[in-house]
């Protein structure tokens, strides 16, 4: 791509608009390619000794990152996993209720609120890099604004959860379980309107090691919960209800006091009505973000949705559930690559190196499935030992061993599908990738994991296959994505974009302070 071209993934901007107000998803030209002389960019790679030494002094920075991020990741997945556990040892019906609520009533409404928050990795980490750090606090804001605005709006879907899941074809049995636990479970909602941003804004600081403290005491804690109030008090799912509102509430506040503290800087300058400026246009940034993410968390709720329809409805959707629980397992190492490049790409190209930024990715993809390929190992491996970590039922035991060679190929394309989705919120890729994301999830894998369920009467695993299959083709364009684009030009657009999307109000914040 010549110089004089656009970035891949930004549209060019024809100059039509008042140059005020450059239109929405738009870069507008830089005479200023300052960004590529900059002395902190790390210089061409001549040599091996030269990719030796440079891969050593990234894998350095990611992993600074990466390790508590994962770490942080292991024990929040851990808090809904061993929730699980627990039911599971209670009996079929529980475990199903709480695995059709996580992964199609909570799962519809996180995909939203997490994909809304995920802005901020794009905004606050370009802003951190571009030094530009009061303006954190502001983008942290508008997020609270408009996340718990937007709870209020998907309150429904808890609610009548019940007709909607019966609506959705599942059991009468299940749909009423579930119903309960859903109304129990709108308290997490605003819980996590409130940490996500929370989240966004200390990890594009790097501020991981104290995510990662808090979360280690919560899983503590939820354990602890977990075993008096299901096992020895035998409360049933409002006792596991009850333990995940309290584990999350936990990280929210913990996270929380540690700003107000005074522990960020000038990132954190306290409460201010400029968060309710300008709305209008994070709305738009954050819509992208959402559909995005939210396309593929709601991926494996169309998955599980589709074995409720299968005969012995509550096996199909006990084992599902179990090797969708060992995915989010392993991919809790795809989660922490996911936070720490999406820091790394976003700092680099707010500082305006491309090259940092392009060679970041490459170092970490090539992690990522390193990583993957050994958890996929140790699942074939232990593949008769681990379903009974997870049930007592034998039936449900022996699918999940059937599946486990399946489940081995979608944990590598998970952990690597991850940290490419990591690059694209880095660089602010969002919208491109969500169109990318429905063709991929819903005009391939929905479609052909029901086909090869029903019509070819292959129950689980066909519904598996159309999963595995969508999740690959999704990963291998986003390789291409990553590999064709014009980081030069993306450095550019990350310094238009904070222009675009901070308006003039953002720009002056460092004067008035």
């Amino acid at each position: 791509m010549e110089d004089s071209e656009q970035p891949l993934l930004s549209q060019t901007w024809n100059g039509t608009n008042d140059s005020s107000n450059p239109p929405e998803n738009s870069i507008q030209p830089s005479s200023n390619s300052s960004c590529f002389a900059d002395e902190g960019d790390m210089g061409p790679i001549d040599s091996i000794r030269d990719f030796s030494r440079e891969f050593l002094i990234e894998s350095g920075k990611l992993w600074y990152l990466a390790g508590p991020s994962i770490f942080t990741s292991f024990c929040q997945y851990g808090i809904g996993s061993l929730t699980q556990i627990f039911a599971g040892h209670l009996g079929t019906v529980q475990l199903a209720a709480i695995s059709v609520e996580n992964s199609v009533i909570a799962a519809f409404g996180f995909g939203i609120l997490l994909g809304m928050g995920s802005a901020l990795e794009t905004l606050c980490g370009q802003a951190y890099g571009a030094n530009k750090h009061n303006m954190l606090g502001i983008y942290m804001q508008r997020s609270w604004v408009i996340l718990n605005t937007m709870v209020l709006g998907i309150l429904f879907l808890f609610i009548f959860a019940t007709p909607i899941l019966k609506l959705l074809g599942q059991s009468t049995t299940i749909s009423k379980e579930a119903g309960k636990f859903s109304l129990w479970m709108i308290p997490q909602q605003f819980a996590y309107a409130i940490m996500i941003p929370l989240t966004k804004f200390l990890q594009a600081q790097s501020k991981v090691m104290e995510m990662a403290a808090i979360a280690a005491i919560a899983v503590c804690l939820h354990a602890i919960l977990g075993w008096l109030l299901m096992m020895k008090l035998r409360l049933g799912l409002p006792g596991a209800a009850l333990m995940v509102n309290a584990s999350w509430w936990f990280i929210t506040v913990a996270q929380f006091l540690y700003v107000m503290a005074g522990n960020c800087g000038r990132a954190w300058s306290g409460f201010s009505w400029k968060a309710f400026r300008n709305l209008s246009s994070f709305v738009k940034l954050s819509v992208s973000s959402a559909v995005m993410l939210s396309l593929e968390i709601w991926y494996i709720m169309a998955m599980t949705l589709i074995a409720g329809h299968l005969k012995n409805a509550e096996v199909s959707v006990d084992a599902l559930s179990i090797c969708v629980n060992v995915i989010g397992w392993s991919g809790t190492v795809g989660l922490g690559f996911n936070a720490a490049i999406s820091v790394r790409v976003s700092n680099e190209l707010g500082s305006g190196h491309p090259r940092k930024a392009k060679f970041s990715v490459s170092v970490v993809g090539l992690t990522s499935f390193l990583f993957g390929s050994f958890f996929a190992i140790i699942i074939l491996l232990c593949r008769k030992q681990y379903p009974a970590l997870f049930t007592n039922n034998p039936e449900v035991q022996q699918l999940v061993e059937d599946l486990t060679p399946l489940l081995a190929i979608s944990v590598i394309f998970t952990c690597v599908q991850y940290t490419l989705s990591g690059v694209a919120i880095g660089a602010g890729w969002q919208n491109f990738v969500a169109y990318m994301n429905a063709a991929c999830y819903f005009f391939l894998g929905v479609p052909l994991g029901a086909l090869l369920g029903y019509k070819f009467d292959m129950g689980v695993k066909g519904i598996w296959y159309g999963l595995v299959l969508g999740l690959c083709l999704q990963t291998i364009l986003m390789f291409w994505v990553v590999c064709v684009a014009n980081w030069n030009k993306e450095a550019l657009a990350a310094e238009e974009r904070l222009k675009q999307w901070g308006g003039e109000m953002e720009a002056q914040i460092d004067e008035e302070k």
